[in-house]
């Protein structure tokens, strides 16, 4: 199996596309790919996913320990013939500026896989050496795979940028890719239009394949990639009834971790998933509920229009289920969400908040949590990491629920960033990873399994 690190020289540098390309023009050839994402998104990995037939699966060096990636990157790249890890912003850049946690050169050298460095050329020429000789330098303990220029003008800029790259010659220069404004994906305010709502198709595949083929030396890039060795992934199952657990999964809700999804069926739960968009009631004899992220405010019409499912999923919360929501899944939970036309619509009205959407982004970044009291995740002290990222805001303290996090940023306390329980339901902005504490998914299963018990 060869695996390979696609970083850019900065967030813009046209990684996605990139990624995507390859993968497209390697599974055109017959080949077994298997997708990662470096850090914490839910969107490019849906994307993967759609190209190599195969659900992609997200690493990070700040949320996970290196063991968890590690075993991460084994269990779902065995088997495969080629893995593409996606990185996330530029190579070198994470968490901290002067640390390299929660980076793609972390991941990296983690891994022990090169790195296909992706730089927007546009308008360079001597100066890619430059840039290219920096990258090299910064980190010695990095092996590189080669690197690709992207957005190239002509077939005459595309000789001057290989011109200079005869200045680094620690670097293989593995060509350029033209520009074509056409090939790029739709976005809006949180990033990618997502996979679930349509966007890459076996058309497009087809001309991310063409276009990368044209301009990058496939070939080259494919023998120079080492073969890896993987450990044998350890798995264990939790003894116990199984408990179903329903998953909000549509257009509006679809920001999950595959790895949360996976410990959770480890630690005992059936999971059935569900429309709130399309189904009429929560599906039958369950225990808890999982409502992820996503995009409700652009759905936001069409969910307050499906009351069924809306009293469904209140009546749930009231005679004791679990339910366990994250960000747009909060934002369900409330009385009501305020669009940004200033439209409102009436939510689930299972915790007394309301929330109203901004023209401009409310918070973005890593969270360490820690459990004020006992939850359905797991008792008071539990420690967990996730990520914040929002342009909705509360419009005034919830009533009759507790504040159950204390959480940390990088620039330290972060006093907004709450999570709210009520009974059996917990919900906050933060997006948790399963990963970060092992104990998590079995504690929310077993909270399911003892309601289920006693109701």
């Amino acid at each position: 199996m060869k695996a390979l690190l696609v970083g850019g020289t900065q967030s813009g540098a046209g990684k996605t596309t990139v990624t995507l390309a390859l993968m497209a023009a390697c599974r055109r050839r017959g080949m077994r790919v298997q997708g990662f994402k470096v850090g914490p998104d839910f969107i490019d990995p849906g994307h993967h996913a759609l190209v190599t037939g195969r659900p992609s699966h997200n690493l990070d060096g700040w949320m996970l320990p290196p063991q968890e990636n590690r075993a991460i990157f084994a269990r779902h790249a065995a088997g495969c013939d080629l893995a593409v890890i996606e990185g996330v912003m530029g190579l070198y850049d994470g968490f901290d500026p002067v640390e390299e946690a929660g980076s793609s050169a972390q991941m990296a050298k983690l891994l022990g896989v090169p790195v296909l460095l992706c730089v927007g050329a546009r308008a360079m020429a001597r100066s890619l050496a430059a840039l290219a000789r920096g990258f090299v330098e910064f980190d010695p303990g990095l092996t590189w795979a080669g690197l690709l220029a992207n957005r190239v003008g002509s077939a005459a800029h595309l000789e001057i940028l290989r011109r200079a790259m005869s200045l680094v010659p620690g670097l293989a220069f593995l060509g350029g890719l033209k520009r074509e404004p056409g090939l790029a994906l739709p976005e809006r305010h949180l990033g990618l239009v997502t996979a679930e709502e349509g966007g890459l198709g076996p058309e497009r595949w087809e001309m991310l394949a063409d276009w990368l083929e044209q301009g990058l030396d496939l070939e080259a890039l494919l023998a120079g990639l080492p073969e890896l060795e993987l450990p044998p992934p350890e798995e264990a199952l939790a003894a116990g009834e199984r408990v179903r657990l329903g998953v909000a999964r549509d257009r509006a809700f679809c920001f999950y971790y595959q790895e949360n999804l996976r410990r959770l069926e480890q630690a005992g739960a059936e999971l059935v998933f569900f429309s709130p968009l399309a189904d009429g009631a929560l599906p039958p004899g369950l225990s808890g509920v999982y409502l992820g992220g996503g995009y409700p405010e652009l759905f936001a019409a069409e969910l307050a229009g499906n009351q069924a499912m809306r009293a469904s999923l209140a009546d749930f919360a009231r005679r004791g289920g679990v339910v366990y929501a994250e960000c747009g899944g909060m934002m369900y939970l409330g009385r009501a969400l305020e669009d940004q036309q200033g439209r409102r619509h009436e939510m689930c009205g299972v915790l007394e908040m309301e929330t109203r959407m901004l023209p401009r982004l409310k918070a973005l970044g890593y969270r360490e949590v820690r459990f004020r009291t006992d939850t359905p995740l797991g008792p008071a002290g539990t420690v967990a990491r996730g990520h914040e990222f929002h342009y909705s805001e509360l419009v005034a303290p919830p009533e009759g629920v507790a504040q159950v996090y204390d959480a940390r940023g990088r620039r330290g306390a972060e006093p907004d960033c709450r999570g709210f329980g009520a009974g059996e339901v917990l919900a906050s902005y933060v997006h948790l990873h399963f990963g970060s504490n092992p104990g998590l998914a079995p504690a929310l299963v077993e909270r399911c399994r003892s309601v289920k018990e006693t109701t």
